[in-house]
């Protein structure tokens, strides 16, 4: 059996690999898959960040735009890689099967695929605690990973105790 536990280093998401700890310990058999998503969105706010500060100099970025933007996709990969081997040592997994990924795409999509590819049988992830108007607007990640996941999805607040 896998559960899946999406991490972007949110205490909620910590505190969603706390609780995935704590049951896999409890249910014999799980093992852990632990993913960061990093999304194109922040990449392409980096990037015209870039950009801003790169026409202030009055040097222009014009075609090299995609190197800037790979080397930005990249550095962002690697800290995610950092983030995740962080946590796998600094909580204790004990006897535990554990996997790291670090993926590329749109957050809630990526999270589904992935639950759908590796055959996870529990989603257990944070919530971040938008306000209820900005969730009705915008939309969480989490409420998209609830409404479309085929598996069931276990959510832990960032208040959430040991």
């Amino acid at each position: 059996m896998k559960m899946l536990v999406p991490v972007d280093g949110s205490s909620a998401s910590i505190n969603a690999v706390k609780k995935a700890i704590e049951i896999t310990k409890k249910v014999s058999g799980f093992s852990i898959l632990l993913i960061s998503v990093v999304s194109y969105e922040n990449v392409g706010k980096s990037l015209r960040n870039q950009q801003l500060w790169s026409q202030v100099d009055g040097s222009i970025i014009g075609e090299g735009s995609l190197k800037i933007e790979d080397e930005i996709m990249n550095m962002k990969i690697k800290m995610q890689q950092r983030l995740l081997d962080a946590i796998v040592n600094d909580l204790y997994f004990g006897e535990i099967k554990v996997e790291k990924q670090v993926v590329v795409g749109e957050i809630y999509e990526k999270i589904l695929e992935i639950a759908r590819n590796e055959k996870v049988d529990l989603i257990v992830m944070g919530n971040r605690g938008f306000s209820k108007i900005k969730r009705f607007f915008v939309g969480s990640v989490t409420q998209k990973v609830i409404s479309e996941a085929a598996c069931p999805v276990l959510v832990i607040h960032s208040d959430a105790e040991d």
